[in-house]
């Protein structure tokens, strides 16, 4: 990818990135995962840097419960319902028209996650769960490709970079996912929109380092910060690599292997939304299930989801490659019998 002097031309002049830096920009390629309040935040970072490609990936839609800490979208996005990925994508072509851009609607998981993360120079995480990023964690260890991780809940975040052979990866720190009920999530804790900012401008700062070779100058500490406290916390997790760990010191890349239920529930942080899947993929053809819908729901299509109201309460959105939605619940047994009652099982 050409480089746009004039465009460029402040960043080039700050001596760490340089001509040499931009160009390596303008030829890196990174992959966000979860657009978000983080990965929105971190995908603008990166087209404004010039990165030359991004893959931009979520399973979601803007809504206007987002807008108060998503800071890319507006309630044009959130009344269209326009899937993240999408809505990213035409916020960063309007910024720049040279970038290339791949939106992806789709939930990442161990069926895609290897197709998705492995032609790129470095991951993003902007996810909501941990079960993905130790996902993430396992295509990054199995394929030496970086990744940076990012989380914020109430007024507190954390980031932390990953290098394969390097430094502990997630799970040297964590060995497993932490339960449910066990940590903090926005749904009972909120989340205020300056943290996700500082959250993010660690992450994107250490993806330029990384991007530009400037490798000295990375951020290998574990970083926690509390806004509201004005707490500031950094760990040196150097020492807790793990020679037992099953990821990157066995090579046991168990978030990679195949899922044995048929279905997957989730409900989906600060949403009062389930989301289902199948297993296998079951596609849904939303032409069809506008038609069948229509005589006892409330219907609404475009070419990215087909949105039904069902009752007063809940809302089915489904997507094409055969997620569910159930709105109105964060109950998964309640989720799947509505599911079941208006789709069939």
């Amino acid at each position: 990818m050409q480089v746009d002097h004039e465009r460029f031309s402040r960043q080039i002049l700050f001596k760490p990135i340089g001509e040499t830096g931009q160009e390596r920009l303008a030829n890196s390629r990174v992959a966000i995962v979860g657009l978000g309040a983080l990965g929105s935040a971190l995908a603008h970072h990166m087209a404004r840097a010039g990165v030359g490609f991004l893959r931009l990936i979520d399973r979601d839609f803007v809504e206007k419960s987002n807008l108060q800490r998503q800071m890319l979208y507006d309630e044009k996005d959130a009344t269209a319902e326009l899937p993240k990925a999408i809505a990213t994508a035409e916020k960063l072509r309007a910024i720049d028209t040279n970038l290339q851009l791949e939106p992806i609607v789709t939930d990442v998981t161990w069926r895609n996650a290897e197709s998705l993360l492995t032609d790129v120079d470095l991951i993003l995480d902007g996810s909501d769960n941990f079960h993905l990023r130790y996902l993430i964690n396992d295509v990054s260890l199995k394929y030496h490709i970086p990744w940076i991780y990012g989380g914020a809940v109430s007024s507190h975040g954390m980031n932390y970079t990953i290098l394969p052979g390097t430094t502990p990866c997630i799970r040297c720190l964590f060995p497993e996912p932490p339960g449910a009920g066990t940590t903090q999530t926005c749904d009972t804790a909120g989340v205020i929109g300056p943290i996700v900012q500082i959250v993010a401008a660690r992450q994107g700062v250490e993806a330029i380092k990384w991007l530009v070779g400037d490798h000295d100058a990375l951020d290998l500490k574990l970083r926690h910060t509390d806004l509201w406290k004005n707490e500031e916390l950094s760990m040196d997790v150097t020492l807790q690599r793990k020679p037992d760990c099953p990821a990157c010191s066995e090579g046991l890349y168990e978030f990679l292997q195949p899922e044995n239920e048929e279905e997957t529930t989730l409900s989906l942080c600060g949403r009062n939304t389930v989301q289902i899947t199948h297993s296998p993929p079951q596609n849904l053809d939303l032409e069809k299930m506008e038609q069948r819908l229509a005589p006892i729901a409330k219907v609404q299509r475009n070419r990215f989801l087909l949105r039904a109201q069902v009752d007063e309460n809940h809302r089915l959105i489904l997507f094409p490659d055969g997620r569910v939605l159930v709105q109105g619940t964060s109950d998964p047994s309640l989720a799947r019998s509505i599911a079941t009652r208006y789709l069939g099982g």
